[in-house]
């Protein structure tokens, strides 16, 4: 056992998620108001950690989710077998009028002290659709599985999302894998349904069966009802109210062995100052603090998440699993899009810029 945690040593699945994938499209710097052409990327945050642990990581995984048969779902699913995730799909018909629809995000990057935008359009999303008995989950883990994660933006579509969330998280755990959770606290989702009084009731139900928790403290206090405690950050990248407050969760939740972020302090569009830290069966690790200078933003959350969740599964000692988050959370983030295009000797290799030749 290692972290707290008994992580299996092999699986046909190193790592399965369930979540909804939805397109997003991005026309660049220029706002949507204005924009004539955007390009689409496939993402969810769920899948994006499948996706980077299979691109980057070169590990066995699968994401559990809703698929529309029409085009857009036939575009997604292209993206999802080029980054080399098993689905298992809920199949929907499209009526070819109002859905199901693969739900759509909006996503202007933004420039200099201009910042990003992001809305979305998740009218009859398939993913929302989604209620306990839709995924034969004995039969998804019966080669064995190591890893069971799902995120707070899924838990947030529906009142059954959540369920269905749970039902695999105890499957998960059954067939013998480590569970994760990112709190993810999207308030635009929660809001039209229940706002944060319900979010706390539904992932703290959630969070009962997870061993590792993602989110920062504004998740905790947000997703999970956490209070946090009265200390003043310097700034930012200041780890203080973020470990201050753990105490108070695994008091909530002594199942939870490790609870882990990222660290942003955003000075333009472009620029960020970048960490991340961990705290592991009571013991606290923090990663570097850097410069970053940023292609695209978004994702770099799910970045942190399978680095970090990489380095679990591989044994490292825990300093480095939070550095290998932390080195590709920052990759991720120079290059297009929500998913990775980064190797793993990138990720080991962060932090020199000398040209490989």
């Amino acid at each position: 056992m290692k972290y707290g945690l008994n992580i299996a040593p092999q699986g046909a699945l190193d790592f399965v998620s369930i979540g909804a994938l939805v397109h997003r499209l991005d026309p660049g710097i220029i706002p949507f108001r204005k924009a004539t052409e955007c390009k689409i990327h496939v993402s969810g945050g769920e899948f994006n950690v499948a996706a980077n642990l299979a691109d980057c990581f070169r590990l066995q995984t699968g994401v559990a989710t809703a698929m529309v048969d029409y085009p857009i779902g036939d575009l997604i699913a292209e993206r999802v077998r080029a980054m080399g995730v098993k689905p298992f799909y809920k199949r929907f018909k499209h009526n070819g009028v109002n859905g199901p629809n693969m739900a759509t995000v909006y996503s202007d990057r933004g420039f200099g002290v201009r910042g990003p935008v992001v809305f979305y359009n998740r009218s009859n999303e398939a993913g929302g659709l989604l209620k306990p008995g839709d995924f034969d989950w004995n039969s998804i883990f019966s080669g064995g599985v190591r890893w069971f994660h799902s995120g707070g933006i899924f838990a947030a579509l529906s009142a059954t999302t959540g369920e269905v969330i749970i039902e695999g998280m105890q499957a998960a755990r059954a067939a013998g894998a480590i569970v994760s959770f990112d709190l993810n606290y999207r308030e635009k989702l929660w809001n039209i349904w229940g706002g944060a009084q319900k979010a706390a009731e539904i992932i703290g139900r959630i969070v009962e069966n997870v061993d590792v928790v993602i989110g920062n403290e504004e998740d905790l206090q947000k997703g999970l009802g956490i209070p946090g405690p009265d200390v003043q950050k310097k700034s930012k990248l200041d780890p203080a109210v973020f470990f201050g407050m753990i105490g108070n969760v695994v008091r909530k939740f002594p199942k939870v062995k490790i609870v882990a972020t990222t660290l942003r302090e955003v000075h333009s569009t472009a620029c960020h100052s970048w960490s991340a830290v961990a705290w592991i069966d009571g013991q606290t690790y923090v990663a570097p603090a850097g410069q970053l200078d940023i292609c695209d933003r978004v994702g770099g959350g799910d970045g942190f998440a399978s680095g970090f969740i990489y380095g679990l599964l591989a044994g490292e000692e825990p300093q480095e699993a939070v550095r290998l988050g932390w080195a590709h959370g920052a990759l991720l983030t120079t290059t297009p899009g929500d998913t990775t295009m980064v190797t793993l000797e990138q990720v080991r290799s962060f932090g020199s810029a000398r040209i490989s030749r």
